[in-house]
């Protein structure tokens, strides 16, 4: 049994300012104080120490989050280029409420939040189904490295949902909401099969 548990960076000054971050890599995204104290919050609130490895995304913000949750552990740490963010191409760096406005045909009423038709009105955005590729990519490669491994996963909201729904594979992706910063979900590859032992869990 290889067991993945995803975690979402903590708080940044674009996620305060309701911004589609993608894959921006500037101090906008960097994590800001609530962000911080967030992922201090979770290393003293989640010891990882029983893990074997921390899985990173490259972008500032995740690496950040992982630092401090890895302070006191000190495990091994790689950096996974598929574990970015999902990229709204031309979108990242707009305010999602003014997007929603001109293009609510795209969004979700419920979630405001994008629906995966929204890459027909964008330059170079991402699709959902590219992403949970690049998850299941990632959990699949790391089960046939160590089958019997404990992975952190430092990631983004997206990502997270995106691993998700590769194990679960719902009829509606937007059924799934993302989760909120700093929290934990649990995913496990047991001879072929997943298994998603929680979504979201704030500790």
């Amino acid at each position: 049994m290889t067991d993945f548990y995803f975690i979402r960076h903590g708080q940044t000054k674009a996620n305060a300012l309701g911004l589609k971050q993608g894959t921006i890599n500037t101090e906008l995204t960097y994590l800001n104080e609530v962000g911080e104290q967030q992922a201090q919050h979770l290393h003293d609130n989640f010891d990882i120490s029983f893990a074997d490895r921390v899985i990173v995304s490259p972008l500032t913000r995740t690496k950040r989050t992982a630092e401090v949750l890895n302070q006191t552990a000190q495990l091994p740490v790689t950096e996974d280029i598929r574990l970015l963010e999902i990229s709204y191409g031309d979108w990242d760096g707009q305010k999602n409420a003014d997007l929603e406005a001109d293009h609510g045909e795209v969004f979700d009423p419920v979630l405001h939040d994008v629906l995966p038709t929204y890459v027909d009105l964008t330059e170079n955005g991402e699709s959902f189904k590219h992403v949970e590729e690049r998850a299941d990519a990632v959990m699949q490669d790391y089960a046939k490295q160590d089958p019997d491994g404990k992975f952190i996963v430092v990631t983004h909201g997206f990502t997270v949902k995106a691993a998700v729904l590769a194990a679960l594979k719902p009829e509606s992706v937007m059924a799934l909401p993302e989760p909120e910063n700093t929290s934990l979900t649990k995913i496990s590859l047991i001879d072929g099969r997943y298994y998603v032992w929680y979504y979201n869990r704030v500790k």
